[in-house]
């Protein structure tokens, strides 16, 4: 052969071979293929966290998995898998196998070969998709081009023609309308409804629907039902005691934020930060309830200070999850051990979280506080007038009555009262409490409170010798129903518990005798506040907001000398004192708490002397103890009880800059190992906040919702998806993070998050967007060919059918039945259900008193939310408890739910009224059994559900005529009447029982 001819042949060779196959595959795309196997099996041991890294290996990142190893080699050699020991490991077969048994991970062949496979196409890494800025793709061309109604269309078509896979047709009108209601209003369509749009065949018949839906206000109660998940809404506490609070106007917050479309970025930032913004409303402080529902622990013995370390933590966990679609909480222990979550960063993004105290707000809205003042003006003119109803002694000249009886109170009071000098504090401290001196001498403590709490109070020497010390307490719009004390939990509101108070000087303690007060709580007296016992002391339940005096004589008289008062509290629960001042007197008579210090101050000075106020002030009080005046008296205080209560909710309030409380990492997420201190800030692997931004929270709820932000639109509007459609774009709804899993329509999201944004963050516009799309308004049918190429419809290629939530089951079945109630708003309602679901065996036993009138019949979002006891039915139907944030359902199917649905109360009233209602419908049984099915699954029966419900109900009138069932035994109508009532409720039950009736199809 001749080499000439024969040498360009073979050297042609590798370009032939080459180009007979193509270029060298593409390797395994990193973030679909590669790193969920990676998170999944290797990140624990292999990850971010240092100190639980194995053999200083780390794979989250390019460069640590190139990196030299200690024992030699490289896990990873790009282009070469052979020398890379991460695929020697994982085909291993001996103890060097990876992972390793004991994990309890292996890996399939396929993922085996996937890695290998990227290695040797050069190991490239990429970005985490969630941790980078969405984009708006193009919309990809499609093959059906006739059938996209909009841009979500167009992706989701795409992907389904690259499966080899068609769209489902259209749902029928009835089965659309449905399902639409059911959407976004959380109610079915009554018959009339749905038989107007199935005959409305003018173009934009459907939007008309959704539009008028969107503006119902049933949309903001569906809505806020799901966003309460997440807030973690409950109407109890929680743990031990689990007792019930007042939080109902955040919830009603959330709903009209629904109704009126508030922007979802200024929805984030007032539920986080509204009493931050300038300018606050009323309704910017009722928003920040969301981090109030947090949990609290009332039982005794508790460090309070530890619960409210949790309490955070469950807020840190909570954010997370709620508007970044990550799991930050795995990082309270340790760095997180699969997503670039350092621990330094956990407690940065805590410090935002900290630095806030918890009041409990009064509402007063315009026209109960109109009220309240009438109501309070009409008691003061009346105690005007009290002076004037005084009883006349007949027969008597001279001074009045009243002159009379007054002169003998003054003649007996007046030796009894005793000149104060208000004691002017040098400093005040607290171990925990903050304590600031206000300008006329009192003290006024705010900030947190611990299990024993010490207030040490320093005053200058007085005058002469001191014979007895007055503590006045008083009230103050800043403390729990005005005080004077601090109590806010486990325990009366307002009130406080004094264990001991001890005077001393630089000479030493200084014995105090003989205390009298002018009111005490049963045997807790000002006198077993200087007993020596600190589980005894001075309380005042009974009498919160209004001030209260206790006198402490000393043994001895102290001569001229600075001392200091130490006030303990020491209880089972916090319970300081919120405002207090001290005065002394040098008095040589005895001293005792007779009289309001106003009036003792009056009574103290000469009658020559006294001012006309002071005048006024010691006969005001003798009118408001003169037995004459009883009767007036308690009319008064009638018309002062019957003013309405105004309601409360818990908000945030920031402290002040000169009060930062401090945040530490704590070592293993420990309460009692802080290390060192860290300031606010946003985790590292993200987009920080703007230059020159205050770290505070109102700047992190801004940054959440910020355009550099790469999370929150995209966790928004996955979250909105998977209400419609049973499952979210991403899946995790929860989790964005490493472990959670990737989006089926990865360009679809980024799409309706720009979109979101774009859009004004409107939710409603979101929303119209995805229930007027083709992909919505496809049939539920499923075919042989997506049946086995797309069995959970991930990739969208019919409508799914969902069971609805709990309360919309109920809320389903009320409204069937017309008896739902329209009220919206107020306080939760008390549903009938057994009555010991909330009183045998739960903590803290609540009577469940079935609430009368419509309020019976009110949608599940007002029902009283118990945490250790919830609503049974609710329970049931795999509704939360409210005790931690809840990004997703699970539904279950068993047996107890449909026995829940014939028998519980609520269902069989349901039945009852459909019984009535379908009885006393004209016409045949056929007709009547018609309109029931149509109450219940609102469309039309077919013609064998028709020959069904026309035999059950053949063989209920057979029973009747069998006397198995006895009419006559039921008080009321004639037996005809009762026999045609049971036989269509029985029927009714049936229908409620129904999966399509249970289910969005």
């Amino acid at each position: 052969m001749n080499l000439k001819l024969i040498l360009p042949i073979l050297l042609a060779l590798p370009l032939l071979t080459r180009a007979a196959h193509g270029a060298p595959p593409a390797p395994p795309d990193f973030n679909r293929e590669v790193r969920p196997i990676l998170a999944r099996n290797c990140f624990k041991c292999h990850g971010t966290d240092e100190g639980q890294r194995m053999a200083g290996l780390r794979l989250d990142i390019r460069e640590g998995a190139l990196k030299l190893l200690a024992s030699g080699g490289r896990a990873v050699v790009p282009r070469v898998a052979d020398r890379s020991a991460l695929v020697a490991r994982i085909y291993a077969k001996d103890a060097l196998m990876m992972p390793p048994t004991a994990s309890n991970n292996s890996l399939t062949a396929e993922q085996k070969r996937t890695l290998k496979a990227w290695v040797a196409g050069g190991a490239p890494y990429e970005p985490h998709w969630a941790f980078v800025a969405p984009r708006q793709a193009a919309l990809p061309p499609v093959k059906l081009a006739g059938w996209p109604r909009n841009a979500i269309d167009r992706f989701v078509l795409a992907r389904l023609e690259k499966e080899g896979l068609t769209p489902a047709p259209p749902a029928d009108r009835y089965a659309l309308v449905r399902r639409v209601y059911l959407d976004l209003i959380g109610i079915p369509p009554t018959p009339p409804e749905a038989d107007a749009f199935v005959a409305d065949r003018k173009p934009g018949a459907y939007e008309r629907v959704v539009d008028r839906l969107l503006n119902s206000p049933r949309y903001g109660e569906r809505w806020a039902r799901r966003w309460l998940d997440l807030a973690r809404y409950s109407d109890t506490n929680g743990y031990e005691k689990d007792r019930p609070r007042s939080i109902w106007p955040y919830r009603d917050w959330v709903i009209n934020a629904f109704n009126t479309d508030m922007p979802f970025d200024r929805f984030t930032v007032d539920q986080l930060a509204g009493d931050m913004l300038p300018g606050a409303t009323l309704d910017d402080r009722i928003a920040t309830g969301f981090h109030r529902n947090t949990m609290r622990n009332e039982e005794g013995g508790i460090d309070p200070l530890e619960y409210r370390f949790l309490a955070m933590v469950d807020r840190v966990a909570t954010t997370g999850t709620t508007w970044m679609g990550l799991t930050i909480g795995c990082a309270q222990c340790h760095t997180h051990k699969y997503d670039p979550i350092t621990q330094t960063d956990y407690y940065r993004t805590f410090a935002f979280l900290n630095n806030c105290d918890e009041p409990e707000l009064r509402i007063a809205r315009p026209m109960l506080a109109a009220t309240r003042v009438a109501i309070e003006a009409e008691a003061r003119a009346r105690e005007g007038r009290l002076a004037g109803a005084f009883p006349a002694a007949p027969g008597l000249s001279g001074p009045t009555n009243l002159q009379r009886k007054f002169d003998a109170w003054l003649a007996i009071s007046q030796p009894k009262a005793i000149r104060w000098t208000v004691a002017r504090p040098l400093s005040a401290r607290a171990n925990i409490p903050t304590l600031a001196v206000q300008p006329d001498g009192a003290v006024l403590a705010s900030g947190d409170q611990s299990k024993k709490d010490d207030y040490d109070v320093a005053y200058p020497p007085a005058f002469g010798p001191i014979t007895a010390i007055r503590m006045e307490v008083l009230p103050d719009d800043s403390l729990p129903q005005r005080g004077p004390g601090r109590v806010d939990y486990e325990g009366p509101f307002g009130d406080f518990f004094l264990s001991e108070l001890t005077l001393g000087t630089k000479s030493g303690p200084v014995k105090l005798t003989g205390a009298t007060q002018t009111f005490a709580s049963g045997a807790n007296t000002a006198q077993a506040a200087i007993d020596g016992d600190p589980l005894t002391g001075w309380s005042i339940n009974g009498a919160q907001g209004a001030a209260q005096i206790a006198v402490f004589p000393l043994a001895k008289p102290l001569a001229p000398d600075a001392f200091t008062l130490r006030l303990h509290f020491e209880r089972y629960y916090a319970a300081g004192l919120g405002k207090f001042r001290i005065s002394t007197t040098t008095d040589s008579k005895p001293a005792q708490a007779s009289f309001p210090a106003p009036v003792e101050a009056a009574l103290a000075v000469a009658d020559a002397e006294r001012t006309p106020t002071q005048r006024g002030q010691m006969l005001a009080y003798f009118l408001s103890i003169a037995p004459e005046l009883s009767k007036e008296r308690d009319a008064i205080k009638k018309i002062r009880d019957g003013s309405p209560a105004a309601p409360t909710t818990l908000v945030l309030t920031e402290r002040p800059a000169s009060d930062v409380r401090p945040t530490f990492v704590h070592h293993r997420g420990e309460y009692l190992q802080p290390t060192e201190r860290v300031a606010p800030g946003v985790p590292a692997f993200l987009p920080g906040l703007p230059q020159g931004t205050p770290a505070n929270r109102l700047a992190f709820a801004r940054w959440l919702v910020s355009p550099a932000n790469p999370l929150t639109a995209r966790v928004a509007v996955n979250r909105q998806w998977a209400a419609f459609f049973g499952r979210g774009i991403v899946s995790t709804t929860e989790d964005f993070g490493y472990q959670g899993q990737p989006p089926t329509h990865p360009e679809l999201l980024d799409y309706l998050a720009v979109a979101f944004v774009k859009e004004g963050w409107s939710l409603k516009k979101l929303d119209r967007m995805i229930v007027s799309s083709a992909t919505y308004r496809q049939s539920s049918a499923i075919s042989a060919l997506a049946a086995a190429r797309d069995p959970n419809d991930r990739l969208l290629s019919r409508a799914p059918r969902v069971r609805l939530d709990a309360e919309l089951i109920r809320d389903a079945a009320l409204s069937e039945s017309g008896l739902l109630s329209g009220k919206v708003g107020g306080p939760s309602v008390y549903p009938p259900q057994p009555p010991g679901v909330t009183t045998d065996g739960a903590y803290g036993a609540l009577a469940w008193n079935v609430s009368a009138g419509e309020d019976r019949y009110r949608r599940g979002l007002y029902t009283f939310s118990k945490r250790t006891a919830p609503y049974a039915m609710f329970s049931t139907f795999d509704a939360p408890t409210g005790e931690l944030c809840l990004a997703r359902r699970e539904v279950s199917n068993t047996p107890l739910q449909a026995l829940a649905l014939l028998n519980d109360l609520v269902f069989v009233d349901a039945a009852q009224a459909l019984g009535r209602a379908t009885a006393a419908q004209p016409g045949t049984d056929a007709v009547r059994a018609a309109y029931l099915f149509r109450r219940c699954a609102t469309r039309p029966p077919t013609a064998s559900e028709r020959d069904l419900m026309a035999r059950f109900t053949e063989r209920q009138r057979g029973r009747f005529a069998a006397n198995e069932l006895d009419p006559k035994k039921i008080a009321g109508d004639g037996p005809s009447e009762l026999v045609e009532r049971a036989i269509w409720t029985t029927l009714a039950r049936s229908l409620l029982n129904l999966d399509e009736v249970i289910t969005k199809q």
